[in-house]
């Protein structure tokens, strides 16, 4: 699968061949919606917690007549239907995070970034850089390609001038080739990979 490699610049720089096993699969929603709920879901830190009725400092013993008081009758003011009382079934401290194998996840992101090539959403960038740190300069950059909403992946080290120009761009992340994740891609309109990304990447699912 032959794909042309611009510069920052927008111009060309010469072509790549991505490997068909990782950006020519046939995208599978199934498993992408699986994948980006299992990270959603290990995401959450499930720390919401209300008291029980053991929880609450208030006296257990009945504080009303069992008759004639003109009201229901009430065993406990630690009970929920009072007010400062319990709630009832409220939430309690705990992980949100779902199983999913390992191979499965590989799996999704290969899916991912064939589901960006497939539908022409994908960038092959020769490399990521900057002379000097300089928003405008990469916003006009990026204004060249086309990029108004982009995940950017890098190699195993960032370039520091373009990471820090890039950061106050609005709806462009940057990350480096370890971070790629199927929930970043899929959340941008534009995927642009770096050669040197492309090429860990090949390591990585050999």
């Amino acid at each position: 699968m032959k794909m042309d490699v611009k510069t920052l610049d927008a111009k060309k720089a010469g072509t790549v061949d991505l490997p068909e096993d990782i950006f020519g699969l046939e995208p599978r929603a199934d498993i992408l919606n699986r994948m980006v709920t299992w990270q959603l879901a290990k995401r959450r830190a499930g720390t919401r917690k209300t008291k029980s009725r053991g929880e609450i400092a208030r006296t257990g013993a009945k504080w009303g007549r069992q008759k004639g008081g003109g009201g229901a009758r009430h065993g406990s003011k630690r009970a929920g239907s009072g007010v400062g009382g319990a709630k009832a079934h409220g939430p309690r401290v705990r992980s949100h995070a779902i199983g999913m194998p390992r191979k499965l996840r590989a799996l999704a992101l290969r899916h991912a970034l064939s589901a960006k090539a497939a539908a022409g959403e994908l960038i092959v960038l020769d490399k990521a850089e900057a002379r000097e740190i300089k928003t405008r300069a990469v916003r006009e950059a990026f204004g060249k390609l086309g990029l108004d909403n982009a995940l950017v992946i890098g190699g195993v080290e960032l370039d520091e001038n373009f990471a820090r120009s890039a950061r106050n761009i609005p709806n462009v992340d940057v990350l480096p080739v370890q971070g790629i994740n199927v929930y970043d891609i899929l959340r941008r309109h534009k995927l642009v990979l770096t050669k040197a990304a492309i090429e860990a990447l090949e390591a990585r699912f050999k």
